[in-house]
């Protein structure tokens, strides 16, 4: 194939609308040869305080102060100014230099929101211009960092039941997981969360319980506490062909922030305040019931020392995984490594606000043997980046929410397309 002039020809955002309705930035970066990539971001609604910063308007007359209009001129403006011209293949020199322009470590000058829109447009672009699969193309952008060959599909993490802010509120933790054992391939992986999430619905039903979803597809029902919920996973388990502990397993996100006081942790399955030893206890006793296999953010993001407590007390047998804690930040992440706060990190691109600074965040992990999940957040689009990425970085585990909604089921299903390039053999 001839060279492709990759020199960047325009920049250009708008304001479009995520999952829950909220706006949005989505970017289009135009290349000479006429080569394009469009990306969107996602954002959060449970939001730990050491992420990067996404900028909104605060203007109460337009969406309630969640536009994005002053994001947008920023990547139009300021941002477009300053890469046009450059080449699209040099992904770190233009990283670098909107992360020059903000000249923040949170970026609330420019707001993640611009910054990764951009960053993650590019990537795309260059790809298309190579006429590369993108999956392709970020995996050999992250050889530098760690040699890594894609020899399989990251298994997924099915949120089926939400709570707490994705909810409605009556659960304390905020999501319910299955995850088919990593022996599967995908598409069986897929399947066995589909069926489960079913089998669920029906529970619920024949219970009359609430069976409406919450913001990452997962089931929002009116029960009483969250060993409620999870009982209602493991029963709904039992109703399918698949076993519990050996084909799919439970895991749970706290997201402990939301329930966390001054003085301590107060969930609804136990009298007053726990502290962070009471906790952990509760904790072992779920285990012990319903042998876990991933806990997410079990502590506030400042506990360091109960996140300590419990990796050293069952972190060979569950992962412990930080989301709050670490804010997929390098120095977060450092600092968990060594004092073994956690084996496991989920990683979110717009918490660091550029790609190039997620990929070093990955390495760091894989380099000290934390597990890595690549994940969504609550307000999400239809773009299917992140599957992408998380083939081309090998991560153990994708976090795309519910087998339903069209913005998670678009993520599975670039996972199957890329299953089916990479995996399925001619017969």
């Amino acid at each position: 194939m001839a060279d492709v002039n990759t020199t960047i020809y325009s920049v250009t955002a708008r304001e479009i609308l995520d999952s829950r309705g909220d706006p949005t930035v989505e970017t289009t970066v135009i290349l000479n040869s006429g080569y394009r990539g469009t990306d969107s971001v996602p954002a959060g609604t449970s939001m730990g305080k050491y992420e990067s910063v996404e900028l909104r308007d605060h203007d109460e007359k337009r969406y309630g102060g969640m536009g994005v209009l002053r994001a947008v001129q920023n990547v139009n403006t300021t941002i477009a100014s300053k890469i046009r011209g450059m080449d699209a293949l040099r992904q770190s020199d233009i990283d670098k230099t909107l992360l020059e322009l903000d000249g923040t470590n949170d970026k609330h000058v420019l707001g993640s929101n611009s910054i990764l829109s951009v960053s993650l447009a590019t990537a795309r672009a260059a790809a298309n211009a190579r006429r590369e699969p993108l999956y392709r193309y970020l995996n050999a952008m992250f050889q530098p960092y760690v040699p890594t060959q894609m020899t399989r599909i990251p298994t997924p993490t099915f949120n089926i039941i939400n709570g707490g802010k994705h909810g409605a509120g009556n659960l304390d933790f905020q999501e319910f997981h299955i995850i088919p054992a990593s022996n599967k391939r995908f598409p069986e992986a897929l399947r066995i969360g589909a069926e489960v999430y079913s089998a669920v619905k029906q529970i619920l039903k024949y219970r009359n319980a609430i069976y409406s979803v919450g913001y990452e597809g997962g089931f929002a029902p009116n029960l009483f506490t969250n060993m409620d919920a999870i009982a209602v996973l493991s029963e709904g388990i039992r109703n399918t062909p698949y076993r519990h502990g050996l084909d799919v397993f439970l895991g749970l996100d706290l997201a402990a922030n939301s329930f966390h006081k001054e003085h301590g942790y107060q969930i609804k399955d136990k009298p007053g305040l726990l502290s962070g030893k009471d906790l952990i206890r509760y904790l072992l006793e779920i285990h012990k019931t319903y042998r876990l296999l991933t806990i997410e953010d079990a502590f506030d993001e400042d506990d360091w020392e109960s996140w300590t407590q419990l990796t050293h007390d069952i972190g060979s047998e569950v992962l412990i995984v930080g989301d709050d804690l670490l804010a997929t930040n390098p120095e977060r992440l450092r600092r968990a490594i060594q004092e073994k706060a956690c084996s496991a990190i989920l990683c979110k691109p717009n918490q660091i606000g550029s790609l190039s600074e997620f990929l070093e965040v990955v390495a760091i992990a894989k380099k000290h043997d934390i597990k890595t999940i690549v994940s969504h957040r609550s307000g999400e689009t239809n773009d299917a980046f992140i599957a992408d990425l998380a083939v081309a970085l090998q991560s153990d585990y994708v976090k795309f929410g519910a087998p339903a909604r069209g913005e998670r089921v678009a993520k599975y299903n670039r996972l199957l397309h890329i299953d089916a390039e990479l995996f399925t053999r001619n017969s």
